[in-house]
């Protein structure tokens, strides 16, 4: 009997584990079937997901159902955004809930979600991206008569684990984001009155109008809320808040009205300890507050009772006060003493324009340092009303020593302010300056700071400002770095403008060196060239910011340095205006002595676009031409062969193009100008240069040497990466050439060389046949056409010449008026031979010789057919002619 009961045992026990494993597999297409239909249902959106599964073991004896790689995609007026992500939704109900039938919905006992993002967009006419709800109008008509929903709610646990919410408000400007939210309820919600016991945590940012209202604050609330449906209220009971560290208590209630919301709260700290203050502030700023001491008391107390609607907010009444209090932390030498706080946020009348702000005191001492502050803030919704005052010493070099404030290297210097300024939005907004009043003075002396990111640690020796009504007048800044020493004075307009409403800073200032080093303020990485980055560096690269002009500044500075370097450039006397606005910077009446000559340019750089541009003009005058075309890099790299030129040279040059956004470096392929300049007391050394070392070997009846560049005009013209010479003449000795042709920044040759070159340079051959002629005839042959032509490179060219060509034609007329003068020498023979000479009278003049000389040919031509005549016999008889 008790085998069989065993037998019997076993085998119902390995049938349940059977339909525990088959369960799933049977009701996975109904529960699919159902996701669906509930969300079709009711989502008006795109909805995907992965899979859902089922399954009894992982809380038995509940089943669980779990909907992954879910996705709420909009549709229009937001198509194609993000709505939800959730990367797993898991659903816990009874096991036989999934033998219902079709018209009894399944009762789901808790909900969870994993992974969630949450992109929530209000545009600017007010359309939400989360109003994807299907109303059904029969259901609101008549819920009595509504289809039964494939899911109901009888809710005991909740959980939200890792919720990432953004929501974008574009017609108030308003952007809240909370990170890492964890939130969890547990509470039999089927019930209509309850508590609902809750933990939530998250880090909440707050942006309105571009202003950083909060960065990633940490919040907490561990609380017990009593829930009543019926009304819609909601009681805090047991519970316990924490902003950052700061730990807070709510009493009172919170419940939903038909238009709006009804608060009745009262919160505070639980106790005075002062360091509830420091809880305030970020734990990333504060440090690590165990060992603290502190004295004094700090307390946060508030009230906000009354209805939130579109017409009306609740009262306030929140204040935060600290008296006689201190703090110091236990590794630092100093502490804050003599704290007083006195701050009231208030609202009296429930609209919303009537909240204030009253910071009635802020005072502290640091050292023997005493600094005090008080504001009001009115007005705050429409034409915000401001009121402050700044007194006091600050020495910087205590701010380090009493609070943790992380830097490799100490401040140092001593602030001083007194100030007072009383304005209002609206005449900030409009530059109506008349109606802002500000008074005081500002200095900072000794101030010293260094970085990792800066080149060589900053020293401001003595800054100091006024504040007036219309600007903020900087009266002098004297400031050392390396060996760079800068003086500068001036002003800034629309100050609050800038700090307030992100409008443009404007301003003018004078700025005087004795010694600017560049290599001072700008700290380069440098890569080596013969090595291969590393990835690492590759990506950093890669990710690296580019170089912005800020677009937040309208200011002109006029400088004035005695010395500039650099790189390996050495400028004096540097004078000019920089005018910065619209993200450009434009170069106006610059001028530099460089090159033993002067150096003007002006032009324009632009990094409004994606791509910066620039465009410039500089004026040569009297500039050394081997260091201006070698030190240069870009006018190397357009002329090299101007490297090996002594002398001057005065021109202009234009030209524009591309740059690096990272390092704001010309784009070389990008550039196009020309340059049109003129040589002065200029000489040439063909050895230095490969190509004119190669010419002069390849074509021998050239001297290099002896080439005449003096007052000669050239113009280049460069564009697409080719650099095009327009055709122009030199003197070489006693030959003129015409160069004409182009190369390319990578160094290729195309050119042209037009000689006319004396017949006598041509060969020992053809200059012993030209002596055997007469000076009359030799002169024909001084300006032989002579092509050579250049390719190759610079670094390795080519030398092409048509002399064999030049050589067979000259030879040819040179043979050719060896005939002629024979001839000529021949005819004259005859001529005297025949008694045909006949000298010319004196005094006949240019006509009478040459009718002389057509009558003395004529008479020898005569006589010449004559004695042919006579030569081979007199001339037969005419026969009669035949009829």
């Amino acid at each position: 009997m008790g085998k069989k009961i065993l037998k019997w045992g076993g085998g119902i026990l390995v049938l349940l584990i059977i339909l525990l494993l088959l369960t799933p597999v049977l009701f996975k297409g109904k529960i699919q079937d159902l996701v669906k239909k509930t969300i079709n249902d009711n989502i008006n959106a795109t909805v995907n997901f992965e899979s859902v599964n089922l399954s009894l073991i992982r809380n038995f004896p509940k089943a669980t159902v779990s909907i992954n790689e879910l996705v709420v995609i909009n549709k229009a007026p937001f198509e194609g955004d993000t709505l939800v992500y959730s990367e797993k939704i898991g659903l816990k109900m009874s096991v036989m809930q999934l033998f219902n039938s079709a018209n009894e919905p399944m009762q789901i006992e808790s909900i969870s979600a994993l992974n969630t993002k949450v992109n929530v967009l209000v545009d600017e006419k007010g359309v939400a991206n989360y109003d994807v709800a299907i109303i059904d109008e029969e259901d609101q008509e008549d819920s009595e008569d509504s289809e039964t929903t494939p899911f109901s709610l009888a809710l005991d646990y909740y959980l939200i684990e890792n919720l990432n919410v953004s929501y974008t408000d574009l017609s108030s400007k308003m952007t809240f984001i909370a990170k890492e939210l964890y939130h969890q309820g547990k509470g039999n919600l089927a019930n209509n009155v309850l508590d609902l016991n809750t933990e939530t945590r998250t880090k909440v940012s707050f942006d309105m109008e571009g202003t950083k209202m909060l960065n990633d604050v940490n919040l907490s609330l561990k609380a017990i809320i009593g829930i009543d449906m019926d009304s819609m209220k909601f009681t805090f009971k047991d519970n316990k808040a924490l902003i950052n560290q700061l730990p807070l208590q709510f009493d009172g209630s919170l419940q939903m009205v038909e238009d709006g919301q009804l608060y009745d709260l009262t919160f505070g700290t639980p106790d005075s300890d002062f360091k509830n203050f420091l809880g305030l502030i970020p734990e990333a700023y504060a440090g690590n507050l165990d060992g603290v001491t502190t004295s004094g008391d700090f307390k946060v107390d508030g009230k906000v009772k009354g209805k939130l609607s579109e017409q009306t907010i609740p009262t306030l009444a929140i204040h935060m006060g600290a008296k006689n209090a201190s703090f110091q932390y236990p590794d630092l030498p100093q502490g804050v003493s003599n704290i007083v706080l006195d701050v009231n946020i208030m609202n009296q009348t429930g609209i919303v324009k009537d909240t204030y702000v009253d910071l009635n005191k802020l005072s502290f001492k640091i050292d023997k340092d005493v600094f005090n502050a008080s504001a009001n803030i009115r007005n705050i919704t429409e034409n915000i009303l401001v009121n402050a005052k700044f007194d006091g010493i600050i020495n910087l070099a205590n701010v380090t020593k009493a609070y943790p404030i992380k830097m490799d290297i100490p401040l140092s210097g001593i602030l001083k302010a007194n100030v007072n300024t009383a304005f209002d939005m609206n005449s900030v907004e409009k530059g109506l300056y008349q109606n802002i009043k500000n008074s005081g003075s500002l200095s900072l002396t000794g101030f010293n700071y260094s970085n990792d990111a800066m080149a060589k640690p900053l020293q401001i020796q003595e800054a100091a400002l006024t504040f007036n009504t219309s600007n903020v007048s900087l009266n002098k800044f004297n400031l050392k770095t390396g060996t760079t020493d800068i003086a500068a004075d001036g002003r800034l307009d629309n100050l609050y403008g800038f700090l307030f409403k992100k409008q443009t800073l404007k301003g003018n200032f004078n700025v005087n060196s004795s010694n600017f080093v560049l290599a001072d303020l700008m700290k380069e990485d440098v890569v080596s060239t013969t090595e291969t980055p590393k990835k690492e560096e590759k990506a950093t690269n890669d990710a690296a910011e580019p170089l912005k002009i800020p677009g937040f500044l309208d200011c002109t500075i006029n400088a004035n340095a005695k010395k500039v370097v650099y790189d390996n450039l050495v400028l004096n006397n540097v004078k000019g205006s920089l005018v910065i606005r619209d993200e450009a910077a434009r170069l106006q009446n610059m001028s530099t002595n460089i090159f033993n000559g002067i150096l003007a340019f002006d032009g324009n750089v632009s990094t409004k676009e994606t791509t910066p541009v620039f465009d410039m003009n500089l004026g040569l005058k009297s500039l050394d031409v081997k260091s201006t075309f070698t030190e240069l890099e870009f006018l190397k790299t357009i002329a090299p062969i101007a490297g090996i030129v002594s002398g001057k040279i005065n021109g202009d040059v234009k030209m524009s193009g591309k740059l690096n956004a990272l390092d704001l470096t010309p784009d070389m392929n990008s550039l196009s100008g020309d340059i049109q300049g003129t040589l002065v007391d200029s000489e040439i050394d063909p050895q230095k240069s490969q190509l004119l070392a190669a010419l002069d070997k390849g074509v021998s009846f050239i001297d290099l040497k002896k080439i005449d560049l003096n007052n000669k005009r050239m113009h280049i013209v460069f564009k697409n990466g080719k650099v095009q010479f327009k055709p122009f003449d030199i003197k070489l000795k006693d030959m003129a050439v015409q160069v004409s042709g182009e190369h390319g920044f990578d160094q290729t040759l195309d050119y042209d060389l037009d000689f006319k070159v004396p017949a006598k340079l041509l060969g020992s051959d053809i200059a012993n046949t030209l002596a055997k002629l007469g000076p009359k005839e030799s002169d024909k042959f001084n300006a032989i056409p002579v092509k050579v032509e250049l390719t190759g490179n610079f670094a390795s060219p080519k030398v092409g010449t048509n002399m064999g060509e030049v050589v067979t034609n000259l030879t040819n007329q040179i043979i050719e008026e060896q005939k002629n003068r024979l001839v000529d020498k021949g005819t004259e023979a005859l001529f005297d031979m025949l008694g045909g000479g006949k000298k010319k009278n004196e005094g006949e003049g240019a006509n009478a010789e040459g009718e002389a000389k057509k009558d003395e040919t004529e008479e020898v031509v005569n006589k010449l057919g004559e004695g042919l005549k006579g030569l081979f016999g007199k001339k037969k008889k005419e026969e009669p002619t035949k009829e």
